[in-house]
């Protein structure tokens, strides 16, 4: 019965304990449950939904710039990974073997895959064989395993769901072309769908990908002031393609290497969706990918009238907006509660008054504001709401990363921040790998990128005060 219902139980407040905070919300909003399998995670049914609406919004890019989707096996023989040696440096620590088939000890112990370029590798070599083949623009949804020892649902799983694009072009700068290019529709979908704020730029040689000769990634604050890498794109050169003979035949009858790239986001996503808009009471979810974009609520749903009022709204709204009724026997308080949780974008309230009145109210999640919105203008006030909303989050998002971005000229300045303050803080750095390691001893702040286009705040490097020409935005992340 409704009054044997319980309202949402009580979220952690963020500013208390921002980890427990974030552990209340996954578990309370439905979005996982933990697994007997340490370090996994159960996705349930609505954090699914929000993946699978993160899924359909990219591939719908990825197929527009060419892009083909494949499946490749979850197995890579020992011997595969091997051929590509820093590559393989660079995983071993993470990697998860398989050493026995049935009851049999296998031959060749096999990697449960922690990334794929090696088995993109050796299928390119057997079907890449003139310019005529290229350039390849394959991309994979899958899922891979890395073995984590500090784990945390969606931020970091020793199993996650992501997609992983690997390419191979005729020429460096086309290669170079295609990672710039895949980067930007990453960017282009947080700012634009997921409604975060991200700083594009090139990771330094230490934070670079095993194996390739340059990164490229999309660094967006949390609401804590720590940094979270959102997506990466490399550039792989032509070692992989030496490492596997991947070679095409070029119009001037020479043989040639192909140049390769690779790109790819995760459910960390969901993560990020999480610590940037969420509040207090919950999610708080940019209706592009929200599994609800719409929550109908009845007041007072026993009086006649009320739920044909509801069902005919839902009807109506379901062609220009993912829409539900709440008709269960619970309060309208505790669905307001529970919605909230949710983060469902607005909730539209009806009851016997509206009715008579012509009109609704709606409340949007974000900021709680109510509006009266007329029955016959809801075709129209909806979506352009839920465009309110997508542009309120993002500026609020974009006012907490630039409220929390510093500068800093000299090593204590570096030091005095990282440990006072929370955010990105920007400073010139001379390209030595000891003052990037330094920085991390003395400050715990790491490189998060080199951002593109940027302009230089100094002419000395943060921590050694030679000439330097870099700027690097360094913090703490997840």
């Amino acid at each position: 019965m409704a009054n044997d219902k319980k309202f949402v139980e009580q979220i952690t407040p963020m500013d208390e304990d921002f980890a427990r905070w974030y552990t209340d919300i996954v578990k309370k909003a439905d979005l996982i449950d933990y697994s007997s399998v340490k370090g996994c995670m159960i996705i349930r049914p609505y954090g699914y939904a929000i993946w699978e609406n993160i899924q359909r919004l990219l591939d719908a890019r990825f197929k527009a710039t060419g892009h083909e989707n494949v499946y490749m096996p979850m197995f890579i023989p020992e011997s595969l990974l091997q051929k590509e040696k820093d590559h393989v440096e660079g995983f071993a620590p993470e990697c998860a073997w398989v050493t026995i088939g049935g009851s049999e000890p296998l031959t060749e112990k096999l990697c449960v895959r922690p990334t794929s370029e090696t088995l993109f590798c050796e299928h390119y070599a057997n079907i890449i064989k003139s310019y005529r083949d290229l350039p390849k623009l394959y991309n994979q949804w899958c899922s891979v395993v890395r073995w984590e020892k500090t784990t945390r649902p969606f931020l970091r799983t020793r199993e996650f769901l992501w997609q992983e694009g690997h390419t191979m072009h005729a020429t460096r700068e086309d290669a170079i072309e295609e990672t710039r290019r895949m980067l930007e529709v990453y960017a282009d979908f947080y700012e634009h769908e997921l409604a975060i704020p991200v700083i594009r730029g090139q990771k330094t040689d230490k934070e670079k990908f095993a194996g390739a000769e340059a990164t490229y990634t999309v660094e967006a604050l949390m609401h804590d002031g720590k940094a979270l890498q959102g997506g990466t794109s490399h550039y792989f050169g032509d070692g992989f393609a030496r490492a596997f003979g991947i070679q095409y035949l070029d119009r001037d009858n020479q043989l040639k290497y192909c140049h390769q790239t690779s790109w790819g986001v995760s459910t960390r996503m969901i993560g990020g969706i999480i610590m940037t808009h969420g509040d207090d009471s919950g999610l708080v979810l940019p209706p592009a990918v929200a599994p609800i974009q719409v929550v109908i609520i009845p007041v007072q749903q026993h009086k006649e009238g009320v739920l044909d009022a509801a069902y005919a709204l839902r009807d109506r709204l379901a062609k220009i907006c993912r829409v539900k009724v709440d008709d269960s026997e619970n309060t309208p308080g505790w669905k307001f509660s529970e919605y909230e949780m949710k983060g469902v974008p607005l909730r539209i309230e009806i009851g016997p008054r509206d009715i008579a009145e012509g009109h609704c109210v709606v409340v949007r999640r974000d900021n709680r504001e109510k509006t009266f919105v007329p029955l016959d203008a809801l075709e129209t006030s909806i979506p352009a709401l839920l465009d309110t909303v997508t542009a309120a989050l993002y500026a609020k998002a974009l006012e907490n990363r630039e409220n929390r971005t510093f500068e800093a000229h000299t090593l204590d300045e570096m030091i005095e921040i990282a440990k006072t303050k929370s955010g990105y803080i920007k400073a010139m750095w001379c390209g030595e790998l000891a003052c990037e390691e330094k920085l991390k001893e003395v400050a715990d702040v790491s490189s998060r990128c080199m951002p593109f286009g940027a302009e230089p705040i100094g002419d000395k490097c943060v921590c050694c005060g030679k000439p330097a020409t870099k700027l690097v935005y360094w913090g703490k992340a997840y």
